[in-house]
């Protein structure tokens, strides 16, 4: 198992220095999902959400999210992401959303957590334009599907995951 990197000689939290990397092309795609009523979900595909276009907002959301990402999570670098992109996927008959997201950058440390907080961010947004009529929605299941790029190489989920 390899060690964690976050931490200094005395054992307390630090930025890691990647100053000594080389930037090289990172990627990385996550996802999330959002199980809500079926009313809820046929709400947000009709269109006719009084708060406007769910998915849109949700997309841009995330899309913003994954760009400061360094201000929301403690200790992460801040990146010049050359691509955030989220999509969305009703899942009808399971009355759910699944959002996908892949941040791609050239840089000295990968874009993981851009990708996690980018999914995250647009499953909450979903929740925050739905709450009034559906205060049971539950968001999981967020996980790193892959990540491509840096010492570490490739890493895929195993299907069984």
């Amino acid at each position: 198992m390899n060690q964690l990197t976050h931490l200094d000689e005395q054992g307390k939290a630090q930025m890691v220095d990647v100053g000594e990397k080389a930037s090289t092309f990172r990627v990385a795609t996550a996802e999330a999902y959002i199980r809500m009523a079926p009313d809820t979900l046929a709400l947000i595909l009709s269109g006719g959400h009084k708060k406007g276009d769910v998915f849109a907002t949700a997309r841009i959301a995330g899309i913003q999210a994954a760009k400061r990402c360094w201000e929301l999570i403690p200790l992460c670098h801040p990146l010049m992401l050359t691509s955030a992109k989220v999509s969305l996927e009703a899942l009808e008959q399971d009355s759910m959303v699944r959002i996908e997201s892949t941040c791609k950058v050239t840089g000295q440390t990968g874009v993981e957590m851009e990708a996690l907080t980018a999914a995250s961010v647009a499953a909450l947004t979903i929740y925050d334009m739905c709450k009034a009529v559906d205060r049971g929605m539950t968001i999981g299941n967020t996980r790193l599907l892959e990540k491509k790029g840096g010492k570490s190489g490739h890493w895929r989920v195993e299907e069984s995951e």
